[in-house]
């Protein structure tokens, strides 16, 4: 008799889930500090126009954006281009107001440093982009930016 006995099955040991929460809660806490919210739900068709000399705004928190463009659902709101504010449509007569609006959000200090950058759609012609300028200068926002996409040449791909 041997004081050891050999079995001929071993069983594996089962696979720990302790480290598991820790794992998934990493995995939560990534993922809520990567994402990005989208600020504006898009009412409006924007293909950009290109350009080759561009610039980068440095602080995004004081741009201030107006969209214009043709409306995605052409059934309901026409073909016409339309200016989109925050979420909704609104006239020329409406960007006075939201200008000043977005100020009262802002300590007075920047005034002075916010922007408005108008993202206007390639196709759009420049009389709808001349009034919102009109009424921007009206309500003393002289700070206009216009977003473009950077231009590629040929020999880039």
């Amino acid at each position: 008799m041997s004081k050891f006995k050999k079995d001929g099955k071993k069983n594996t040991p089962a696979v720990s889930t302790a480290s598991l929460p820790d794992i998934v809660f990493m995995l939560l806490f990534f993922f809520m500090v990567t994402t990005v919210m989208r600020e504006v739900d898009l009412k409006i068709k924007l293909s950009q126009p290109q350009a080759t000399e561009i610039e980068k705004l440095k602080d995004r928190a004081l741009v201030d954006y107006i969209y214009i463009g043709e409306p995605t659902n052409t059934a309901l709101y026409g073909t016409v281009p339309k200016i989109q504010l925050d979420d909704d449509f609104a006239s020329v007569d409406d960007i006075q107001d939201y200008v000043i609006q977005k100020r009262a959000e802002r300590s007075e200090a920047v005034h002075g440093a916010i922007t408005v950058s108008l993202k206007v759609d390639e196709d759009t012609k420049m009389g709808i982009v001349t009034d919102v300028k009109q009424e921007l200068r009206k309500v003393s926002a002289l700070k206009i930016s216009y977003s473009t996409r950077e231009k590629m040449n040929k020999n880039e791909f």
